[in-house]
C-alpha cells in the first residue's frame, strides 16, 4: 500500500500539489463551500468524492449539484457510471480522481475535493491496499445466502468487521465475506493496513473540515430529506426503476431503498420519508467518527460549519495556508 503522502514526498506520483480536501457531515455545507471557494482561488476545479454521485440519474437523492448550482465551475467524478450496470468501486473512483487532479494541475488550477464519502477522502489522502476484483461466480454464491446466514458466517470468520457492519447492511456484509474468500484474510485485517495514526498531509495539500453541533446537523439533515421528496425523489426513483433494476450498491443508497420499498407497495410514503431521515442521521453519526480521525491529521483546518459558506470561503481564500501559500495558482 502506498499513500499519496509518500508518493508526493519524493515518489513517482506528484499530483496532489495545490489540492484542498473538504470533509464534514452529510448536509453540512461541503458542496456550497467548494462552489463558493473555487472562483476565489483563480478558477479552481472540483472533484466529487461521493460514492453515489458517480451514478447518472441519481441526482435529487444524492444532493448532486445541478448545472445551475455549479455556476460554470468544472466538476469531475459526477455521472461517470450507470446505476443499472456493474458496481462502481473505490479503486475505480480513486483512479478517476487521481487522473482528474493531475489534469487540473496541468491546467494550472487548484483542485478542490469534496469528501461526501469519508472513505474516499481517506483513500485519496492515505492510499489503499490493493484488493482483488470481485469474482462473478463467488459473488453469485454469496448473493444466494440469506442475510441471517451471511451475518452468522461473518461473525464467525471476522468478528471485528461484524461489529462495525450493521446487521441489515447486506452489501457490506457480502463484500467482507467476498474479501475473506478471495484473500484468506479477514476484511478487518486488510482495513487495518491503514495506520491508527493518520499520515501527515502531503506537500501542497490542505484538509478543511466542517464541524457541527449534533442537534444542528440533525435538523439540517431532516430538512434536506424533506426537500428531496418535495423536489421529486419519488419520481426520480420511479424513472430509474423503469429502466431496469439498479445495482445492489445503487439501490442501497439512502433514500433510494426506502422509496423503492414504497413504490413496491411495501411501505407508505410517510414511512419512507421517516426511514430516510433515520438512515441519514445514522450516516451523520458514522461520519462524526470519521471526522474525529480526520481531526488528528496534523495541519488540518476545522471551521464552524454553521457559518455562511461565503464567509468561510472568503477566509480560506485569504488565509496563508490556502489562498496566499506558495502552492496557490
Amino acid at each position: 500500500m502506498v499513500s499519496f503522502a509518500t508518493e508526493c514526498s519524493g515518489g513517482e506520483y506528484t499530483g496532489m500539489s495545490r489540492t484542498i480536501v473538504i470533509v464534514g457531515p452529510t448536509a453540512g455545507g461541503k458542496t456550497s463551500l467548494s462552489i463558493d471557494l473555487a472562483p476565489r482561488l483563480g478558477g479552481a476545479e472540483i472533484v466529487s468524492a461521493d460514492s453515489m454521485q458517480v451514478y447518472r440519474g441519481m441526482d435529487v437523492g444524492t444532493a448532486k449539484p445541478s448545472a445551475n448550482e455549479r455556476r460554470g465551475i468544472r466538476h469531475h467524478m459526477l455521472d461517470v457510471a450507470d446505476p443499472h450496470e456493474g458496481e462502481f468501486t473505490l479503486a475505480q473512483w480513486l483512479r478517476g480522481a487521481r487522473d482528474a487532479i493531475t489534469a487540473i494541475h496541468a491546467r494550472g488550477a487548484a483542485a478542490i475535493v469534496v469528501g461526501g464519502t469519508s472513505l474516499y477522502a481517506r483513500a485519496l489522502l492515505e492510499g489503499i491496499a490493493e484488493v482483488p476484483r470481485a469474482q462473478a461466480e463467488l459473488r453469485a454464491k454469496l448473493e444466494a445466502l440469506p442475510q441471517v446466514d451471511a451475518r452468522s458466517r461473518l461473525e464467525s470468520i471476522d468478528p471485528e468487521s461484524a461489529s462495525r457492519i450493521h446487521a441489515n447492511d447486506r452489501r457490506r456484509t457480502l463484500r467482507a465475506l467476498e474479501l475473506h474468500a478471495m484473500t484468506g484474510r479477514p476484511a478487518s485485517a486488510i482495513r487495518t493496513q491503514w495506520s491508527d495514526s493518520p499520515a501527515a498531509l502531503a506537500p501542497g495539500v490542505c484538509l478543511v473540515g466542517l464541524r457541527w453541533e449534533v442537534d444542528a446537523i440533525n435538523r439540517r439533515i431532516n430538512e434536506r430529506v424533506k426537500r428531496m421528496f418535495e423536489r421529486g425523489l419519488v419520481e426520480e426513483v420511479r424513472t430509474l426503476l423503469a429502466k431496469g433494476p439498479l445495482t445492489r450498491q445503487a439501490i442501497a443508497a439512502v433514500g433510494y431503498r426506502e422509496v423503492s420499498a414504497h413504490l413496491q407497495g411495501q411501505t407508505s410514503l410517510e414511512h419512507s420519508i421517516e426511514q430516510t431521515k433515520i438512515r441519514s442521521r445514522r450516516l451523520g453519526k458514522q461520519q462524526r467518527t470519521w471526522m474525529r480521525r480526520f481531526g488528528l491529521i496534523p495541519g488540518s483546518l476545522w471551521l464552524d460549519g454553521s457559518r455562511p459558506t461565503e464567509d468561510l470561503a472568503e477566509e480560506l481564500a485569504e488565509s496563508e495556508v490556502i489562498g496566499r501559500s506558495e502552492h496557490s495558482p
